[in-house]
């Protein structure tokens, strides 16, 4: 009997997860981490959101969001197993709205622009991209995910114009290169049945 095509677990979302991740000393220590979500669906329905803790910050999170019960959604399920930190429910989620341009050919940049605040990301000089996939119970989380990575050897963090002084790292993901600052497209989440 030949193998099935379908993967055996539920869908829990779909959509994007890029992610830039700044350290004085190869990821020992983290000075800014953020997490931007592009959710197509989940059951919460879609929308963006994005989790901030950085030295522009003072190391306070921030949350940015076009659609809140999508962000707490994220807390909740994925967030949580990710970096705990931006699973807080009692953080604030400011609304925003939030613009993409350029690609993966030139520089690929998120504008999330809200009342009190304009953040903006960007990606450039992309190594060779991949596909990352980790069933429920790789890394010891229950649940898992599935998604082309585009990793960014140069990466920016700007908040109301100031800019974050970090760089990313090079880290290895199995046995494919890759960075502390990655697109993250065409990702699924997905839970066991």
């Amino acid at each position: 009997m030949a193998a099935s095509p379908v993967d055996p677990n539920d869908v829990l979302m779909t959509g994007e997860n890029s992610f830039i991740r700044f350290s004085p000393d190869g990821g020992k220590t983290q000075t800014d981490r953020v997490s931007h979500w592009r959710v197509l669906w989940c059951p919460a329905g879609a929308g963006h959101a994005l989790f901030m803790q950085s030295k522009l910050t003072d190391g306070a999170v921030k949350i940015w969001s076009d659609n809140a019960p999508v962000a707490r959604w994220l807390q909740k399920e994925i967030e949580s197993l990710l970096y705990p930190a931006f699973a807080d429910a009692n953080t604030p989620v400011a609304q925003a709205v939030f613009t993409r341009s350029g690609g993966i050919d030139s520089r690929a940049a998120e504008l999330v622009t809200a009342k009190d605040a304009e953040v903006l990301l960007s990606w450039e000089d992309f190594i060779a991209p991949f596909v990352l996939t980790m069933p429920p119970g790789s890394a010891n989380r229950p649940i898992g995910v599935f998604s082309t990575f585009f990793p960014a050897r140069s990466a920016r963090i700007a908040l109301n114009g100031k800019v974050a002084a970090g760089t990313p790292w090079n880290e290895k993901r199995g046995e494919r290169d890759s960075t502390s600052a990655c697109l993250a497209w065409s990702e699924t989440w997905v839970k066991p049945r």
